[in-house]
This record gives C-alpha cells, sequence and structure tokens, in this order.
C-alpha cells in the first residue's frame, strides 16, 4: 500500500545507516571491513592481565583482493 509522507528532517546519517520511508521490498546495506589486531585485542572482562612481551601483528595481504560483496543477498 501506498505510504504518503510528510516532511521529514534527517540530522545525520552514518556511513552504514539505511533511511527508509514508505513501502520497500528489501533494504540491503553493503559494507565490508578488514581488521587487524594484535595479541589480547579483544579481551573483556574485568580483572584482566595479559603479558605480551614481544608481539607483532602481521598485516601482510599478498594476494591485494578480498571476496566481493557485490552479490551477497
Amino acid at each position: 500500500m501506498p505510504a504518503i509522507v510528510g516532511v521529514a528532517q534527517v540530522l545525520t546519517l552514518g556511513s552504514s545507516s539505511v533511511f527508509h520511508i514508505g513501502d520497500v521490498y528489501k533494504i540491503m546495506p553493503l559494507s565490508n571491513a578488514k581488521t587487524f589486531s594484535g595479541a589480547g585485542s579483544f579481551n573483556t572482562g574485568e580483572t584482566l592481565k595479559v603479558e605480551n612481551s614481544q608481539s607483532t601483528t602481521n598485516t601482510y595481504d599478498s594476494d591485494g583482493i578480498d571476496q566481493g560483496i557485490i552479490l551477497n543477498a
């Protein structure tokens, strides 16, 4: 059923957000990210003790192209 919409004021939209008014068949935002993190980067807890005296993160990507997201549904 068609929607009749009056004035809509949008102040900000994030880079991965969707602004939708009215009828829609499919909303499919696309985004991708590559995250490099060292040892102990994503640890969570109340009393955490991480000891990484010599830690390196290998960020070398030899293939140059990663999997595409164009046809993902």
